[in-house]
């Protein structure tokens, strides 16, 4: 054997150890939170894909590296040039052709994943998903509910549609490893299948204002019966909500009005609604108003028309499109209720 020969098969030897040493170290890492779909089996497969062939390409320019520095350094006084290397077609057609094939591969695993994720399933329960600054609602249009807390029952195929009232956000539940983005005047589906009764977060991925990193939702997986119970007690509890306070501050849960308007004088994104009604408030523009009726409703339907002083325009402007009249008239009582 030469000694270039040489050279070469103990440089893919320490290659190969350094791969698996590599991979070992990054499958122990725990980098993961812990699996909760079935999609997100897919997902950490394809993940630890990944993670070995960064742990190879790691290997393969590290050790080059390293090998050359060490047996190819010039010896002490060694003042000659060293050897003339013009080039070597067999090598370059080599480093082009095998990472073209690795790539390919790679596409096609990409390819057969997200239809595998994507797919759909006869018995899908929808959730709709309904995303502001800063917070999230879910319809479910199927049972006729609404609540800011997520609830779904496991092994139970969920189509999720998502949408946003104001910017992009990203409705993502680490636990369930894919996420999908929520665009203003669009309506992007996600389908997940939970597997492990538990609590999780939803979390937003897509940087969107000021509180971006408050925007979370309470998320449980539980036994269906559970969820049917649930259901159940949703349902008698909204048609026991018989007077506009009751409805108002439901609709304060529901709509993301509680992500900017707090109901104990703290001060948030927008004015908080303790001791509201009736406070004569300064606008921006340097006049002021006497909090009625006609001020609130004006407010829910054109927010950026009186903005009040220290506060920024950010209240999304299709409240209108949202919310009746019957709707707004509850929020109006509900704000006069609150009171210290």
């Amino acid at each position: 054997m030469g000694v270039d020969v040489r050279h070469f098969v103990v440089a893919t030897i320490i290659v190969v150890l350094v791969t698996v040493a590599g991979a070992v170290l990054l499958d122990s890492a725990d980098l993961l939170p812990p699996l909760a779909s079935a999609q997100g089996v897919t997902i950490d497969w394809l993940f630890g894909i990944h993670l070995k062939l960064i742990a190879f390409l790691f290997a393969l320019v590290i050790v080059f590296m390293l090998f050359s520095i060490i047996v190819f350094r010039s010896k002490p006084g060694d003042l000659s040039a060293g050897k003339h290397i013009h080039g070597n077609t067999r090598l370059e057609i080599t480093w082009t052709v095998i990472p073209l094939i690795i790539v390919a591969v790679m596409g096609y695993i990409g390819v057969v994943t997200l239809r595998d994720v994507t797919a759909s399933a006869p018995d899908e329960m929808v959730v709709e998903v309904t995303s502001a600054q800063w917070s999230w609602r879910f319809d479910y249009p199927e049972q006729g509910l609404t609540s800011t807390e997520l609830l779904l029952p496991v092994n139970q195929p969920i189509r999720f549609e998502i949408t946003s009232t104001d910017v992009i956000h990203n409705f993502w539940v680490p636990e369930f490893r894919v996420k999908q983005d929520a665009v203003p005047g669009a309506v992007n589906l996600l389908r997940v299948t939970p597997t492990v009764v538990g609590k999780y977060k939803v979390r937003c991925a897509e940087l969107c204002g000021l509180r971006h990193s408050q925007m979370l939702a309470d998320v449980r997986v539980v036994e269906r019966s559970e969820f049917d119970n649930w259901v159940g007690a949703e349902t008698a509890r909204l048609a026991a909500l018989d007077t506009p306070e009751a409805r108002g501050e439901q609709l304060y849960e529901t709509q993301g009005c509680i992500g900017c308007h707090s109901l104990d004088g703290t001060v948030v994104v927008g004015p908080s609604w303790l001791n509201l009604f009736g406070s004569q408030e300064k606008l921006d523009d340097g006049t002021s108003v006497i909090v009625n009726e006609d001020y609130i409703r004006h407010s829910i339907l054109y927010p950026g028309d009186q903005i009040v002083k220290g506060f920024q325009n950010l209240m999304p402007a299709n409240f209108g499109e949202i919310l009746s009249e019957i709707d707004i008239k509850d929020l109006t009582a509900f704000i006069k209720s609150v009171k210290d």
